[in-house]
């Protein structure tokens, strides 16, 4: 797989392309946020730090987001809670926090490449409920005539809960499906996403949740 590695420190940069490369990952690095804005096309999955030296990363992955849905690992050594929100909300597919073993590194971009693979098989279809239209292939979701512009993570959320209207997921198929471990500590990131996702489909009552089990999505009438 081909990665970008965003990172303004050296050592940290070469510690990673080291282990990436090891892995059988192709790397390119670069280390400013403007370089990764004009290069990410060629790149199956991007690494992205926040403290760069010329944009922060947050502003970075907010600008990918407009025009890509390149999966996004965010490595970074801030550990607020604002910070890991605002990057998962912005559309990053992990947020890890610095220093991080690179086993867990390279087991959490496995798991992030597990499921843009699941996506990618699953681009041909159309899911309908009601008066929402979910289109796989077009990344496209209109809710009674209204897109709805989502960002990468909650669309997938949306896209699961349509495949699955009507009925009840838990939450452990949501992260196993999203994130590719039922397991893996994302509690917190599935909430953000969901509320992300609830804010913008503004229809109170569509997404229920099903206390103690999981979420359940309500057919919307046409």
């Amino acid at each position: 797989m081909q990665l970008l590695i965003v990172e303004d420190d050296e050592a940290v940069a070469r510690a990673l392309i080291d282990a990436v490369s090891a892995a059988g990952h192709l790397a390119e690095h670069v280390s400013r946020g403007a370089d990764a804005l004009l290069k990410h096309r060629n790149a199956q999955m991007i690494l992205l730090d926040l403290g760069l030296p010329d944009m922060d990363g947050l502003e970075v992955l907010r600008k990918l987001r407009q025009i890509s849905d390149v999966p996004v690992v965010i490595l970074s050594a801030r550990n607020d809670e604002r910070s890991v929100v605002r990057g998962l909300r912005q559309g990053a597919d992990d947020f890890l926090v610095k220093p991080i073993g690179l086993a867990v590194l390279l087991a959490r971009i496995d798991a992030v490449a597990r499921r843009a693979k699941v996506l990618a098989d699953d681009n041909d279809g159309v899911l309908i409920a009601g008066g929402l239209r979910v289109d796989t292939g077009k990344h496209e979701a209109v809710l009674d005539g209204r897109a709805l512009h989502l960002t990468a993570k909650e669309f997938d959320l949306l896209a699961f809960l349509a495949q699955h209207a009507g009925s009840v997921v838990t939450r452990e198929q949501i992260l196993d499906r999203l994130w590719g471990d039922a397991f893996i500590a994302v509690s917190r990131s599935l909430d953000v996403h969901l509320t992300g996702l609830r804010s913008k489909l503004a229809a109170p009552g569509m997404i229920v949740n099903v206390r103690g089990v999981g979420y359940r999505l309500e057919t919307p009438n046409p």
